[in-house]
C-alpha cells in the first residue's frame, strides 16, 4: 500500500504525456498564452534589473562621497521663483567652515557655440577649477589640467570633451589649436576622457571646461555660481556634512528658522535611491501588465481542457466503470493541465532569456538575470494550470460513467 500512491502518480503523468503528445500542435497552441505571458514577464523584469544596475553605475560616475549643492526657488505670491545662484563667498565659506571635505569645485553654466576653422558646435561650457575634474574623477586622455595661475587669472584656456573633439578636430591632435568660446579665443590645453551617457541620456562628452573666473568675465557676464560639488573625505560622514552644509546655506542666505529652504544638497545616495525607486515602480508595473497575459493563456487552457473532457467522454466512462476513483479522474486531468501551463512557463523562461539579451544589447543596459524570478514565473504558471484546469478536471470526475459510456 505504501507504494500505491507514487505508483498511481506515474500512471496518470504517464497518460496526461501521452495525451499531450497525440495532440501535440493543439498543446502548444494552448500553453502559447503562458509561454508569452512568462516570456514578457522575464524580459520586463531583466530588463528592469539591467536599467537599475545602469542607473547605479551612472550615479557613481558622478563620483564617490558627492555632494551637490544647487540653488532651489523662492515662493512668492504663492508662486516659485527661481532663487539666487551662489557667490564665489559662498564657496569661501564651506571651505573654511564645514570640517571633513575632500575638495570643493563651484562650477558656473553656459551654453555656447564653439567655433574652430569651418567647423561650430553648440555645447555646455563648464566654468570651474582643477577639483571639479578630481572630484568627479575624470581623468585626461590628452594634455593637462589648469595651472594655479590660469585659475586665478581667469586666462581663457579650455579642456574640451570628446563629442567636441570629434565635432570640431575629428580625429587631429586639438592641442595647442585656438578655437572660439561665444566672442572668446580660448587655447585648448587637454581632452578629458570618455564618460558617456548619464543617466538621463545626456553626453555628458559634450562639454568645454574653462577655469571658472574665465566664463564669469568673458561668457556669462556675471559672478554667479551654478552649483557646488563637494566632495567629502569619509563615506560614513555624509550625512553629518549635509547636514552641516545646509546649516551655513540657511545662515548665509538669510533664511528663518521656519523658512523654506532656497537651494538643494544632493548626495548620490539619495539620487540613487529616488531613480532606483522609480525603475523599479515602473517595472513592476510593467511585469503586472505583462502577468495578464498569463490570466489569459489560463483561460485558453480551461477552454481546451472541457473541450478534452468532452472529446474523452467515453474513455472517462470507461475508467469510471472500471473501478476507477473519481479523484482519480480529477487528479489525471489537473496533471494534464499543470503540465501544459509548466511546460509553457519552461518555454518562456528560455524565450524570455534570449529577448532580454537581444532587448539589453539593443538598448545597451547590463544583462542581468533575475533567476529567483524565473523559479517564481514558472511556479505561477503551473499554479495558473491548476486553478484554471481545476472547472474541467472536477466536471470530468462528475461525469455519469452509464451516461458517458452511451456518448456518441
Amino acid at each position: 500500500m505504501t507504494n500505491g500512491a507514487p505508483m498511481m502518480l506515474d500512471a496518470v503523468a504517464r497518460i496526461a504525456l501521452r495525451e499531450i503528445r497525440y495532440n501535440l500542435l493543439r498543446s502548444m497552441l494552448t500553453a502559447l498564452g503562458i509561454i508569452i505571458g512568462v516570456a514578457a514577464v522575464v524580459t520586463i523584469m531583466a530588463l528592469g534589473e539591467g536599467a537599475t544596475a545602469r542607473v547605479t553605475s551612472d550615479i557613481a560616475s558622478l563620483g564617490r562621497n558627492l555632494l551637490i549643492i544647487s540653488p532651489g526657488s523662492n515662493k512668492r505670491g504663492g508662486m516659485y521663483v527661481p532663487a539666487k545662484s551662489f557667490e564665489s563667498a559662498d564657496v569661501q565659506a564651506l571651505e573654511r567652515e564645514i570640517q571633513g571635505l575632500e575638495g570643493v569645485a563651484p562650477t558656473a553654466n553656459q551654453t555656447a557655440v564653439v567655433v574652430f576653422g569651418n567647423e561650430n558646435w553648440a555645447t555646455q561650457v563648464a566654468g570651474t577649477s582643477n577639483g571639479y575634474l578630481a572630484i568627479r574623477e575624470w581623468p585626461l586622455a590628452l594634455g593637462r589640467a589648469f595651472t594655479e595661475g590660469e585659475e586665478r587669472g581667469g586666462r581663457p584656456v579650455c579642456v574640451v570633451g570628446q563629442t567636441v573633439r570629434a565635432k570640431l578636430f575629428g580625429l587631429q591632435d586639438p592641442q595647442g589649436a585656438r578655437i572660439r568660446v561665444k566672442k572668446t579665443p580660448c587655447t585648448v590645453i587637454g581632452v578629458l576622457a570618455v564618460k558617456g551617457k548619464s543617466t538621463f541620456g545626456t553626453d555628458q562628452d559634450d562639454l568645454v571646461v574653462m577655469p571658472l573666473k574665465a566664463v564669469q568675465r568673458r561668457i556669462s557676464g556675471n559672478m554667479d555660481v551654478n552649483y557646488i560639488f563637494l566632495s567629502v573625505r569619509d563615506p560614513a560622514g555624509i550625512d553629518r556634512v549635509k547636514a552641516d552644509v545646509e546649516r551655513l546655506m540657511r545662515q548665509r542666505r538669510g533664511l528663518a528658522s521656519s523658512g523654506e529652504d532656497n537651494f538643494q544638497a544632493n548626495d548620490m545616495k539619495e539620487i540613487t535611491r529616488v531613480v532606483e525607486s522609480t525603475t523599479q515602480v515602473l517595472t513592476a508595473l510593467l511585469g503586472a501588465i505583462a502577468a495578464v497575459s498569463l490570466l489569459v493563456g489560463g483561460i485558453g487552457i480551461m477552454n481546451i481542457m472541457l473541450v478534452s473532457v468532452t472529446e474523452r467522454t467515453r474513455e472517462i466512462g470507461v475508467r469510471l466503470a472500471v473501478g476507477a476513483q473519481e479523484r482519480d479522474v480529477l487528479l489525471q486531468f489537473l496533471i494534464e493541465a499543470m503540465m501544459l501551463a509548466a511546460f509553457g512557463g519552461i518555454i518562456g523562461v528560455v524565450l524570455g532569456v534570449g529577448l532580454s539579451a537581444l532587448a539589453a544589447q539593443a538598448l545597451k543596459v547590463p544583462f542581468v538575470l533575475n533567476v529567483p524570478m524565473m523559479f517564481v514565473a514558472v511556479a505561477f504558471s503551473g499554479l495558473v494550470g491548476i486553478a484554471f484546469g481545476f472547472f474541467p478536471a472536477r466536471r470530468a470526475a462528475r461525469l455519469d460513467p452509464i451516461e458517458a459510456l452511451r456518448y456518441e
